[in-house]
């Protein structure tokens, strides 16, 4: 009877947070034929009967969860209350994932591993982190709480609390500079351009070294023209 609250309790939450991270969800009714709330109700049956040593059917709850919500989470993950996939398709979670509470994941986004070991090999996120859409968090390494994901990074390192993360590889960009609340779950890091920033570094020092050579050669030829 307690696991059945839980359960129904978590189903709570993760209603709630459709409301919360989708302003396009105006009824309840809508918010019913959302995938990533079916994706992430299935996922809860499918894990329940994993954590049961119940492994075939886990895995064929979750196979057909994928072939109708196009989202793929394998029955091991672990996942918290409040937990939001927006519109889901091509979002991938390993088995060894583990996610907080309150967190909110894109289309596209992957919870990978990058190794064949038999042992942790997924991403561990904190509470309240955000992935954008098309992102790659991959290995066992740590998002901590608070941390939004740009869209299309490559996350390969442990990232502090309360950060933000973008490029390829992913990298650390505001950390505690900048308060939480403010950012906006749907700018995906985009009024950060850590590329573009370097380029015009290197062009402010290309500027410079010409006008040195332009210096150095008006020099030579002063010192070469007849008295």
């Amino acid at each position: 009877m307690e696991k059945a609250f839980a359960m129904f309790d978590n189903f709570r939450a993760d209603w709630r947070a459709v409301f919360k991270n989708d302003p396009a969800a105006r009824n309840g009714l809508e918010v019913l034929t959302y995938a990533g709330l079916h994706a992430l109700t299935w996922h809860r049956v499918a894990h329940f009967l994993w954590r049961h040593n119940l492994k075939f059917a886990a895995r064929l709850v979750s196979q057909i969860t994928r072939f109708f919500t196009g989202i793929e989470i394998h029955p091991g993950a672990t996942i918290g209350k409040g937990f939001f996939i927006d519109h889901g398709m091509g979002v991938v979670i390993g088995e060894t994932a583990e996610i907080g509470d309150n967190c909110l994941l894109y289309h596209g986004v992957t919870l990978g591993g990058v190794s064949l070991e038999k042992k942790k090999r997924h991403p561990t996120l904190g509470n309240n982190v955000v992935v954008g859409a098309g992102a790659k968090v991959l290995g066992a390494i740590t998002l901590g709480d608070g941390t939004q994901v740009g869209a299309n990074a490559v996350v390969l390192k442990d990232v502090p609390p309360n950060s933000v993360v973008v490029g390829i590889p992913g990298r650390v960009v505001v950390q505690d500079g900048r308060r939480i609340d403010e950012m906006q779950p749907l700018s995906h890091g985009r009024d950060l351009d850590p590329e573009g920033e370097m380029i015009k570094c290197l062009m402010h020092k290309i500027e410079e070294v010409d006008k040195r050579l332009k210096t150095v050669e008006k020099g030579d030829r002063d010192e070469a023209a007849p008295v």
